[in-house]
């Protein structure tokens, strides 16, 4: 169940990055590298903990919180999931 929530997620995730906010070309790129890692961990259904997935997230949170909060609240919903799954 975590994980078709965490798919979920992504999904909108991406689905507001399709709506162009204003992000800097690098911010979007951090936003789609950390998308990447989040969908290979989904991959290997793996329950071991990866504290760098999770710091990788907390700090897009930081990051677009304040200019962008439907997007930081998407990772943050992310990061609940990732925890309840575990990683």
């Amino acid at each position: 169940m975590p994980a078709q929530e965490l798919q979920k997620q992504l999904d909108t995730l991406r689905e507001q990055l399709e709506q162009n906010p204003p992000l800097t070309e690098a911010e979007r790129e951090d936003l789609h590298t950390l998308m990447q890692q989040i969908e290979l961990e989904l991959e290997l259904e793996t329950k071991t903990q990866d504290a760098s997935l999770a710091d990788g997230v907390n700090l897009a949170v930081e990051r677009f919180e304040v200019e962008h909060p439907a997007i930081a609240g998407t990772l943050r919903n992310i990061i609940n999931t990732l925890g309840s799954m575990g990683i």
